[in-house]
């Protein structure tokens, strides 16, 4: 199924700002062995993985159109921002983003809120902008929603150590000091379309999205999951994981929940289209595009 997706009188745009082989598959997950790499290589590449053994990755937010808001989930990188530790992120000065958000007919002043599923660097970016030297809101009229156990957690790194998290300096201070943050639950009811599902490990009160109502519904991912390869082997943790075995549990559970039903799954990094539906597969999952 290509985006947008439509559920009733809610429309999913997909919000791209970069797609392509950033990571190395090896280290990007660590316990994944070369042997069972190459097991699976015939029905990862070229999709989701290339020639090299690069992991092909989308870095893209989702518009959620309701009757009654506009509503993004995830801010992807951000231009302007100091990240040297990324080449492919450092300094970025791209167009695309905002081209996203015209595509599903907004611009940045029509979004009402802005939903945080974690903090880290590549979905809280575009969260602000660079106006005469400082780092405003840029989504002037947004409230921004954050989990509070997961704010309290990257305020008190950034507080240690703001060297390493710049992004946090850069891209979530400036929203709690304009006052425009809005510290909730991980599982947290927006309204009755649209709910937080707490989906922790990959950091320590990461949530997903919940849209529609049941049997017309689609879950928004964030980043409970990076690669089908983490569907095939749930177990299977990230690099950048507060807690890889919470992750995995937190898979199954999530894939147990969707497996066989209705529900689409809108994986923030997969390749695009990036949707599809869960279904067993051995001990495992697999995705299956899902058809209008």
């Amino acid at each position: 199924m290509t985006l947008p997706l439509a559920l009733d009188d809610i429309t999913i745009h997909p919000v791209v700002e970069q797609q392509g082989a950033f990571f190395e598959a090896l280290p990007f997950f660590p316990q994944l062995t070369k042997e069972l790499l190459d097991e699976n290589r015939s029905w990862l590449q070229p999709t989701f993985v290339d020639a090299e053994g690069r992991l092909v990755l989308c870095i893209q937010g989702f518009v959620v159109k309701t009757p009654h808001h506009n509503i993004l989930i995830d801010a992807c990188v951000g231009n302007h921002k100091p990240r040297p530790s990324r080449p492919f992120w450092n300094m970025l000065n791209s167009d695309r983003f905002e081209k996203g958000l015209a595509a599903a007919g907004l611009t940045v002043n029509d979004i009402d809120f802005v939903m945080c599923t974690h903090l880290h660097t590549d979905h809280v970016g575009w969260n602000t902008r660079l106006e005469n030297g400082r780092w405003v809101p840029t989504f002037p009229k947004a409230t921004y929603i954050m989990a509070d156990r997961e704010l309290a957690h990257w305020t008190q790194r950034q507080k240690d150590n703001p060297e390493s998290v710049p992004w946090i300096t850069d891209s979530v201070l400036p929203i709690v000091e304009a006052k425009r943050a809005k510290v909730v639950k991980s599982d947290f009811n927006f309204d009755d379309r649209v709910q937080f599902i707490p989906t922790p490990g990959h950091t320590i009160d990461h949530f997903s999205v919940l849209i529609g109502r049941t049997g017309a519904d689609a879950f928004i991912t964030g980043d409970m999951i990076h690669s089908p390869l983490q569907g095939k082997y749930p177990e299977l943790g990230m690099m950048a994981d507060y807690d890889s075995g919470e992750a995995g549990r937190t898979r199954r559970i999530i894939f147990e929940r969707l497996c066989d039903g209705p529900t689409i799954m809108c994986a923030t990094h997969f390749p695009m289209p990036s949707t599809g539906r869960v279904r067993r597969w051995d001990d495992g999952y697999k995705f299956i595009a899902a058809q209008n």
